[in-house]
């Protein structure tokens, strides 16, 4: 059988697997493996010339049995509604297994918002608001930032959310700007998250990360900032990143104040001179300690599975593997952090900030990392803990933490 890149597809593969080895009621298996509620909806958008551009847009509410729905908001030209599932799907297990009070969501739009003016954007988010707004808000879906969308994005929709409402809701959207109710650390949290969970899986493997090399595939937010705390706390030797345009390598070291800076000056990671060029595939295969798959879905598929020589994958994007290249790393020992317990640190400073907006009072930085720290640290021994009892593969196991406590909320619920 050929392998399947659908992401939803994926994310029900592995939520099969985990209900089998969990032994999960046909009823509930049947009720999980589905969103429980979709909306689809046209977004029309004056142009600064006069026009007017339709664009189609999405907000999956997978499962809200923990409490309130949250996820991302991505603008991408390739957006599909399985991959929005998908990631609703993903996002509910993720609250789940670092035990955050709430369900999954997700939402897109299919657009290349680098189209668009600054003025255009902005009517883009407003309109993505409005057709959201009944169905969002502080006790029933918080939204957040993704691929291609940023704090000024959150603070235009929050406006019309809530002019539409009609009084102030800052807990209506996660990751806006500090001036208006964000969180201190949430910029790096994804990054940071991984970093505390790769910390302790280094303890796990007896491996001492200082000076060891790694490679870093996607050098947007979550990259950069890896590469910045992969340096500062675990003093580790970032060699290779990359983007969509192509990555470079230093077998001595790419200095991550000279990289970044690079990437905010020309838009790539490409000609840097400080380092020779490499492909996106021939990064994903170097001999290196650390793998940071951080880009988009499916990187790490069947066909490559094989050629990953990395000691540890630590997947900061959402399903860079396929469950068929999840089984090759596991045969080969590549010890692999999943995604959902890996990122988690950007929807656990989400729900700090929702915190935060509730009773108005806000938690310094170094608050934010302690508490973060305690949290993905107990998740990911959570998982640890599991993939030894059940002898099965990291995400087997996060899987089987998650998956258990959304269905104990369905069963405690009656919904099933």
């Amino acid at each position: 059988m050929s392998e399947t890149l659908n992401p939803f597809a994926i994310a029900q593969a592995q939520l099969d697997e985990a209900a089998e080895v969990l032994q999960l009621d046909p009823d509930m298996h049947a009720f999980l493996r589905e969103p429980m509620r979709e909306f689809h909806f046209t977004i029309p958008v004056r142009l600064d010339d006069g026009g007017v551009r339709t664009f189609k847009g999405f907000r999956v509410q997978y499962n809200d049995a923990r409490g309130p729905s949250k996820g991302g908001i991505r603008f991408h030209w390739e957006e599909t509604i399985d991959t929005v599932r998908a990631l609703a799907a993903w996002m509910t297990w993720k609250t789940a297994v670092v035990d955050i009070p709430l369900g999954g969501a997700k939402g897109g739009v299919i657009v290349d918002p680098r189209s668009l003016t600054r003025t255009e954007l902005e009517r883009l988010c407003r309109g993505y608001a409005r057709n959201v707004a009944r169905v969002v808000g502080i006790t029933q879906d918080v939204p957040a930032p993704d691929v291609y969308t940023n704090p000024q994005i959150m603070a235009w929709m929050m406006d019309e959310y809530e002019v539409l409402m009609g009084h102030h809701e800052p807990g209506v959207i996660t990751g806006k700007p500090l001036e208006l109710g964000g969180s201190a650390g949430r910029g790096d949290a994804t990054a940071r998250g991984g970093i505390y969970t790769l910390r302790e899986a280094a303890k796990v493997l007896g491996m001492d990360l200082r000076g060891k090399t790694a490679a870093i595939q996607g050098y947007g937010n979550a990259g950069t900032f890896a590469h910045q705390l992969a340096e500062d706390i675990l003093g580790m030797k970032v060699i290779a990143v990359s983007d969509s345009r192509g990555g470079i390598i230093n077998t001595d070291g790419l200095d991550y104040e000279q990289t970044f800076a690079h990437k905010l000056n020309t838009g790539a990671c490409a000609y840097f001179p400080a380092a020779d060029e490499i492909t996106n595939e021939e990064l994903l295969e170097l001999d290196v300690d650390v793998l940071f798959p951080s880009a988009l879905e499916n990187v790490i598929t069947e066909k490559n599975a094989h050629k990953i020589r990395a000691k540890i994958s630590a997947e900061l994007a959402n399903g860079p593997t396929t469950p068929e290249a999840d089984d090759i790393l596991y045969d080969r020992g590549v010890y692999v952090i999943p995604d959902f317990l890996c990122n988690a640190g950007g929807v656990t400073v989400s729900y700090f900030e929702m915190v935060q907006n509730a009773y108005q009072f806000y938690w310094s930085e170094d608050m934010v990392h302690d508490r973060l720290d305690q949290k993905m640290t107990n998740a990911y021994y959570a998982v640890q803990k599991m993939a030894e009892a059940k002898k099965v593969n990291n995400r087997v196991a996060a899987y089987l933490v998650a998956v258990e406590r959304v269905a104990q909320a369905v069963r405690l619920r009656g919904w099933v």
